[in-house]
């Protein structure tokens, strides 16, 4: 979104895609779950008066909307990356294979999944996790608009503490919030380090991905 309140802004999709391709060029293998909280929020559902499945569906559409704008904002920084989607939507996108994504991904190209896990009532939090393992990532990168995980919500508790590194059962634990229970268990049940970091520091991204302390890391 930007500075927008709604949609998408042009130089904040640059601004991702530019910090994508920096971290491309290092040659390491690159998955990207997008959510879609710019175009429609699960808890708009309630006063739209909507069933969550329908609602968790637009919100499944949304992110294929925000794959489909991030894969061509790549291509106009000269990246070629391939977008999967969990759900049938052949026409515009492909759908997700697993062999296919890993083949794509040993190839060097960024491959991006949306839709995420297909199934109402799971967040992209838990697709993140579920397609790192799938692909067998060495950490997942959790982009936020915080510089990690806060003790409570900075924007509202401006004496809220920062972690430089929990556990998992630290992060369950402490209900932190940061991502749904069902994200946290299965990274930790694959030992998938979890990096939260914010997405529009500059270099952020690339410190995350070479080791240097930035955001939070949530490990054993």
């Amino acid at each position: 979104m930007g500075q927008q309140k709604f949609g998408m802004e042009h130089q904040a999709c640059k601004q991702i895609a530019q910090s994508i391709k920096e971290i491309h060029e290092l040659g390491l293998q690159i998955g990207i779950v997008v959510g879609g909280g710019n175009i429609f929020r699960g808890n708009q559902a309630e006063a739209f008066g909507f069933a969550r499945t329908p609602a968790d569906h637009i919100g499944m559409l949304a992110t294929t909307i925000n794959g489909l704008v991030l894969q061509q904002t790549l291509a106009s920084l000269g990246v070629d990356s391939r977008v999967m989607s969990a759900l049938n939507t052949d026409s515009i996108v492909e759908p997700y294979h697993w062999g296919h994504a890993n083949h794509s991904l040993h190839k060097g190209m960024i491959v991006i999944f949306v839709g995420g896990t297909g199934n109402p009532y799971f967040t992209t939090d838990s697709a993140a996790a579920l397609r790192a393992s799938e692909i067998q990532a060495d950490i997942l990168l959790k982009a936020t608009k915080v510089d990690g995980i806060f003790s409570d919500d900075p924007k509202k508790n401006p004496h809220a503490t920062k972690y430089d590194r929990l556990t998992y059962s630290e992060v369950l634990t402490q209900k932190l919030n940061v991502m749904d229970a069902t994200a946290i268990a299965l990274c930790r049940e694959n030992e998938i380090p979890i990096c939260v970091f914010n997405l529009f520091e500059n270099g952020t991204m690339l410190k995350a991905v070479c080791g240097q302390p930035t955001g939070t890391l949530v490990t054993e």
